[in-house]
């Protein structure tokens, strides 16, 4: 009997939902997962971006040291072994068995303990308030149902949520409509959606948190940014429009804070 690779194995728990869906068809290839951390976090902005985002989620889930925490879509295991580094108890699910495998190896790399299982966000394979807190970075912009997904995550979360997502009212949302534009023609287009924080504090509140805060990078694109590779260009120019006040108004990707509300 042929045996199947790990990518044509149907994923664990993904009950009813399209398999060819570009948010797992694309990152079940192992040429993606391996240069994946190089694409969105390569370069002096790939770094800024993941640095600053890195320092957000410790600050929002502090104290971290001996907490269970859950990093949902945890792709090549960055959020995972950043948190693990500080001493918390990590585990981190991923549909992609190829990404995986990479922060599996980066794990082993750093001298971490990391637990890393194959596990879809619709229906993830935990009891109800089973982590300390929840992780979820550059999921809902993708997932096939995002109400639900979001609804995973407040179901297996004790006290807090980390998310983050592209602001309706940013640049991103018009790279976000081109590629809607687009993907009719490439199937395989990440299209991904835009939210604004009133539909995410209206889901969240639905299943009982509340958000607590936000936090802002962006105002020009990150693509511009990148094609200007510079660090220092970035920094001052953000500084300019985060003093003028389009950072709060504008700014993208939005990183949250939610936490459960009192019974």
């Amino acid at each position: 009997m042929r045996r199947q690779s790990n990518s044509q194995l149907p994923i664990p728990n993904a009950q009813g939902k399209d398999q060819q869906h570009y948010s797992y068809a694309v990152y079940a290839d192992p040429a993606m997962a391996d240069r994946f951390d190089a694409m969105r976090f390569g370069g002096p902005i790939g770094e800024l971006v993941a640095a600053t985002q890195e320092q957000q989620v410790a600050e929002f889930l502090a104290p971290i040291e001996g907490r269970r925490v859950l990093d949902v879509g945890t792709g090549t295991g960055r959020a995972a072994i950043a948190l693990a580094k500080r001493g918390a108890d990590v585990t981190g699910v991923d549909a992609s068995a190829e990404m995986l495998a990479v922060a599996e190896r980066r794990a082993r790399q750093a001298g971490l303990q990391v637990t890393f299982r194959r596990d879809d966000v619709h229906h993830l394979a935990f009891a109800d308030r089973a982590f300390d807190s929840v992780v979820c970075l550059r999921v809902l912009m993708h997932t096939p149902d995002w109400t639900q997904s979001l609804g995973e995550l407040c179901r297996v979360a004790q006290q807090r949520i980390v998310l983050d997502f592209p602001a309706a009212f940013s640049a991103a949302a018009v790279e976000s409509a081109a590629r809607r534009l687009v993907k009719p023609f490439a199937p395989r287009t990440e299209a991904y959606r835009v939210f604004s924080v009133g539909a995410i504090e209206h889901e969240l509140s639905v299943n009982g948190f509340r958000l607590v805060a936000q936090h802002r990078q962006f105002v020009l694109p990150i693509a511009l940014h990148k094609r200007v590779g510079s660090r220092g260009w970035t920094e001052r120019v953000e500084a300019v429009l985060s003093r003028a006040g389009l950072l709060a108004r504008v700014g993208s990707p939005v990183t949250i804070l939610a936490e459960r509300c009192a019974s």
